[in-house]
């Protein structure tokens, strides 16, 4: 950092423990402060930085609000209030926070490029660059990748802030600068993944030799992965007057099941949440006989007779639906051995090595996503916990639109997702499983889950409970910044947490090539657009369920 005399513009006037006021010297010629600021960025502009010296070290702060007053002699005078990020040491280093605070009077300089540069360049192990500092655009910014992967993260901001847009950046770089990555993204609504429909063709934005595109419904997750709570949530009514029998007879047999259809692989440790092999056709088989039981040629009912009349009105809804094939009816994971093929998939390891599996997951019906997002959570979380090379693979698991699966209110029908997600939160880190929420509505999710999150992008957001909950996880330090959240243009995002040295606003790099989430253009379709539709085609792509 500059101490030349030259690059003073100004004195402390207040010190306070969140905030310093300071008075810009008048004098100074903007333009030369400019040079010195090396960027376009003027003097005391908010969101700028500067440095306040001290004996052996300087403490940077940004600009957060910028006034004039009038002096004793009735001269206008510029006023600056700044919150301190950090300071740098003698040997240039440095660190978040302040030891020791500044007095009135102090001197305050302006930061050149050079300074800047190394502070949001010099962070973590590899060149993970994802932007450029809003107010000095030639000063990038670099994130430490093994914090931001390795202690959960959130990307948070409104429909149309650029989410989309910020994922897509932020995979893509990792892939650049850390080519054996093991992600797996939740695609909720198609926008990361290679498909066609009706020789219409949608190109994943990741490189095609590095990411592995499944459909969810053709990679198939069993009703024998499921564990016996969520085949009780998917099969069973809670409000049903005979739902704790039916919980109590499942449990028996289900273990009667596994433990009969694996027999040859001599597993000791069979639970009956163990992911393996049953069939489903005996399994209802049990439950339509301990439903109709009787004795005596008819004239007496066994204690079950009639017990499971609405359980098995769901399963015949579940079976007659071809939507759940891929759960209730699957062709490729038959056996218990066929696990392993699907976690090869999940990730990463199949026939086609890749650093991102993307799981499009727009074509499973709504009632069970949930649940299928609370399978891929498990097994990924499962995967590493038994893997004893755990600390050699970390998996990191990309969480789109999270609202819609794991949210902050109790609900029965996303408690399974809730479960399985907040677990990977609280525990992955051991294991190296690291979990990022990607949500436009932070209010709604899992607060154990932000909770756990250790560093946060946000982008803009206008909702006042969603600014008002972000807000609130912030430390004091960081408030003035994140008083911009309304403000921000499209993929400009203020980012704070261990990834970066500082809370920062800075512009995402933008995403080559960018995800299937472009905005449309109305105005352009509606007064050029005279796009002929077969309405046939569209309606025979809804009874098939093809998007």
């Amino acid at each position: 950092m500059s101490d030349n005399p030259s690059a003073r513009v100004g004195i402390l006037a207040e010190v306070g423990g969140d905030y310093f006021t300071a008075r810009l010297i008048v004098e100074i010629d903007d333009t030369v402060a400019q040079r010195k600021l090396g960027s376009n960025a003027r003097l005391g502009q908010v969101g700028s930085y500067l440095t306040v010296q001290q004996a052996n070290s300087q403490i940077l702060v940004i600009v957060e609000r910028s006034y004039r007053v009038a002096d004793r002699q009735g001269h206008a005078a510029s006023m600056v209030r700044v919150t301190p990020v950090g300071q740098i040491n003698a040997d240039g280093k440095f660190n978040k926070g302040v030891s020791a605070y500044p007095s009135i009077g102090d001197d305050i300089y302006a930061v050149s490029y050079d300074s800047l540069n190394a502070i949001f360049s010099a962070d973590g192990e590899v060149a993970f660059k994802v932007g450029q500092l809003s107010a000095f655009r030639d000063v990038k910014v670099h994130l430490d990748a093994s914090a931001f992967f390795g202690r959960h993260a959130a990307i948070l901001g409104q429909s149309g802030a650029g989410k989309s847009w910020t994922v897509t950046s932020l995979i893509q770089s990792a892939l650049r600068c850390m080519p054996q990555s093991h992600i797996i993204l939740l695609d909720m609504h198609g926008e990361y993944s290679d498909k066609e429909v009706d020789g219409v063709v949608s190109v994943s934005p990741f490189p095609p030799d590095n990411v592995r595109c499944l459909n969810a419904q053709q990679a198939e997750f069993p009703y024998w992965l499921l564990t016996y709570s969520e085949l009780c949530d998917l099969i069973i009514d809670p409000t049903d007057e005979d739902a704790s029998i039916q919980t109590t007879f499942l449990r028996s047999i289900l273990m009667r099941l596994k433990r009969e259809s694996n027999e040859h692989l001599k597993i000791s440790q069979l639970t009956v949440d163990s992911p393996v092999y049953y069939c489903i056709n005996t399994f209802v088989e049990m439950i339509e006989k301990a439903n109709s039981e009787t004795s005596d040629f008819g004239k007496k009912k066994s204690p079950l007779f009639g017990k499971f009349d609405q359980l098995l009105v769901r399963l015949n809804s579940l079976f007659g639906d071809t939507r759940y094939d891929f759960l209730m009816k699957p062709k490729l994971r038959t056996s218990t051995e066929s696990l392993a093929g699907l976690m090869r998939d999940l990730v990463g390891l199949g026939e086609k090595k890749a650093g991102i599996t993307v799981l499009d997951l727009s074509a499973v019906p709504f009632d069970v996503a949930p649940m299928v997002t609370a399978q891929i959570g498990r097994l990924a979380f499962e995967f590493n916990f038994w893997n004893p090379q755990c600390r050699d693979f970390p998996i990191f698991l990309i969480c789109e639109e999270a609202h819609e699966y794991i949210p902050r209110l109790e609900s029965p029908r996303f408690r399974e997702a809730r479960r399985a997600m907040e677990r990977i939160s609280k525990n992955g880190r051991k294991y190296g499983v690291g979990i990022c929420v990607v949500s436009q509505r932070p209010a709604d999710v899992s607060e154990t889950i932000l909770a756990q999150c250790s560093s946060y992008i946000c982008l803009r957001i206008s909702n006042p409970s969603d600014q008002d909950y972000v807000r609130s996880m912030v430390p004091e330090a960081a408030k003035g910044t994140f008083a911009a959240l309304t403000s921000l243009g499209k993929g400009e995002v203020v980012a704070l947490g261990e990834a970066v040295p500082m809370p920062v606003r800075f512009q995402m790099d933008m995403p080559d090539p960018p995800p299937n989430s472009t905005d449309i253009d109305y105005a352009g379709k509606w007064r050029d657009g005279d796009v002929p539709i077969n309405v046939e085609s569209v309606v025979q792509n809804w009874h098939q369920q093809l998007r």
